[in-house]
Formats: structure tokens, C-alpha cells, sequence
């Protein structure tokens, strides 16, 4: 074995733990924002504009490198989606509901590697696609037996969705892992800023977002307080995912099911159903399955 890449397999890994406690507890902060008045797309807005801030006064020319390379605009639309669908599915929904159906991702992973990375369709990759279909399926499935296994709110619609952002997202970096880090980490931090922004002024339009309350000390610290968390998190994941295949980095990223899960039924802001709990399984066994090697 070579021992550099032993460690830089190990320290991806790590990485990518830390950005999944991340957002395994990302919950708990929106829900106190949300009782500040702050809603969860103005929450991301603010939390993402600091970052930018702080990541162009570090690396200034990382916005000549983003410019420069429509692809990673696509980065940039993929990491806004990802943000503005989960945190406010997490926020107004069931919190363990919302992270199985977000980890739904291995299933689009597979979808997207295979068009993205050109990575081979194996009789693996086809199980994992049941497997995760079928715990959707179970999920989904109303709980008196009528009616189709279909999103039953908005909630189960964004989650779905951020989980789609978030597999597009990973298979992305892993294709521009050539370019610089702070090009990426850009692409990430300006889509966290300006798609949730843009739903927030449609939906404002629309009159189902509020504008956001005035500034006041508790939630201006508490946003400053998860720039930097968002930060840390952010540049692990793209540090990790840039080092390991798309479906392995599926694959350690399923243990936010747990922090987000544990942390939720702890704290009242979620259940575990018999049915949650065999879907979720099956949800699992089907990220499980992709570090499975012959």
C-alpha cells in the first residue's frame, strides 16, 4: 500500500465526516433562525454572503479563475439548489424525513456519474438504483395505503431535490478536481448566496416568503457564528470529494443521517416511524452498497 495514499484517502474521509456533522445538525440552527423571523432562504443568503466575503478578501483572484471557467457555474447552480432546497425542507418539515429523502443521492449519484464521469453502469450500481428507489417507495407510501408513493408536501419535494443538487454537486468537483481550491470553494459559497436569494425574491413577490426583520445582535452573531462553521464544513467537503470517487463520497456522507436523525428525534424535531425505519434502511443499504468492492 502507499502510504501518501492511505493518507490522503484517510484525511478525504475525515473531511467528509466533518462536513456531514455538519450538516447533520445544520437543522437546529435554521429552526432557531426561523423563530427569529429569519426564513431559512434569508438565513442561507446571509450565512453564504459572509463566507463570499471573507473567501474574496483571502483569495481575491478566485473570481477571475470562476469567470473564466463556465463550468463551474454549473458548481455554482448545483451547491445553490442543494442549500436552499434542504435547509428550508429541514426547517419547515419532519427533520428525519427530510435527511432519508435527501439521501436519496447515491441513487442520482449513480445517474450522474455514469453522464458526468462517464463511470461504468454495473449490475451494483443497478442494485443500489432498486434498493434506494424501493425505500423511497416506503417512505413515501401514505400511511392509511392509498394513493401513490409521491412527495406529500413541500417539504418531501425540496428534500428530494437538495439530495439531486447535492449528487450533482460531488460529481462536479470530482470532475474539476484539476482546478484550484479556492475557484471551487467560490462556486460553492456564491451558489449558497445567490440561488437561495433569487427563490427568496420570487417567492417574496409571491407573498410566501417574508422579508427578512431587522438587524438585531442575537441572529446578526448567530449568522456570523455559522458562516464560519459553513466554512469549515464547505472546504472539507470539497477537499474530500476532490480525492475519492463520487460514490464513496456518497458513502461516508451517509453518516449525516445519523447526526441529523439522532440529533432530531433528541430534540423533538423529528420521528421514527416503523415505515421511516424501513425505508430508511433500505435508503442506507443502498449507499452501503456503493463501498462494496469484488
Amino acid at each position: 500500500m502507499n502510504p501518501a495514499l492511505d493518507r490522503t484517502t484517510v484525511l478525504a474521509v475525515l473531511a467528509l465526516t466533518v462536513n456531514a456533522f455538519t450538516w447533520g445538525l445544520l437543522w437546529w440552527p435554521f429552526r432557531w433562525f426561523a423563530e427569529q423571523g429569519l426564513h431559512p432562504l434569508w438565513a442561507t443568503v446571509a450565512v453564504y454572503g459572509v463566507v463570499v466575503v471573507l473567501i474574496s478578501a483571502w483569495r481575491p483572484r478566485a473570481w477571475g479563475q470562476l469567470l473564466r471557467a463556465p463550468v463551474l457555474w454549473w458548481l455554482l447552480l448545483a451547491a445553490g439548489v442543494t442549500n436552499a432546497a434542504y435547509n428550508t425542507a429541514a426547517t419547515v418539515g419532519d427533520v428525519v424525513r427530510a435527511v432519508l429523502l435527501f439521501y436519496l443521492m447515491p441513487l442520482w449519484a449513480v445517474l450522474l456519474a455514469r453522464v458526468v464521469l462517464g463511470e461504468r453502469l454495473t449490475l451494483l450500481a443497478a442494485l443500489r438504483v432498486v434498493l434506494a428507489l424501493g425505500g423511497a417507495m416506503v417512505v413515501l407510501w401514505p400511511a392509511d395505503g392509498s394513493g401513490l408513493p409521491l412527495p406529500r408536501s413541500a417539504a418531501d419535494a425540496l428534500a428530494v431535490l437538495g439530495g439531486f443538487g447535492f449528487a450533482l454537486n460531488n460529481v462536479l468537483l470530482r470532475r474539476e478536481a484539476a482546478r484550484s481550491d479556492e475557484s471551487r470553494a467560490l462556486a460553492m459559497f456564491l451558489g449558497g448566496l445567490l440561488v437561495p436569494a433569487a427563490a427568496a425574491l420570487a417567492l417574496g413577490a409571491a407573498g410566501l416568503v417574508a422579508p427578512p426583520p431587522a438587524a438585531a445582535p442575537g441572529w446578526v452573531a448567530g449568522v456570523v457564528a455559522l458562516a464560519a462553521v459553513f466554512l469549515v464544513g464547505n472546504l472539507a467537503l470539497q477537499y474530500g470529494a476532490a480525492r475519492l470517487p463520487a460514490n464513496a463520497t456518497s458513502v461516508v456522507m451517509v453518516s449525516e443521517v445519523v447526526f441529523a436523525g439522532g440529533s432530531a428525534v433528541a430534540l423533538g424535531a423529528g420521528v421514527v416511524t416503523a415505515q421511516m425505519g424501513a425505508g430508511g434502511a433500505l435508503i442506507l443499504a443502498a449507499a452501503l452498497l456503493a463501498a462494496w468492492r469484488r
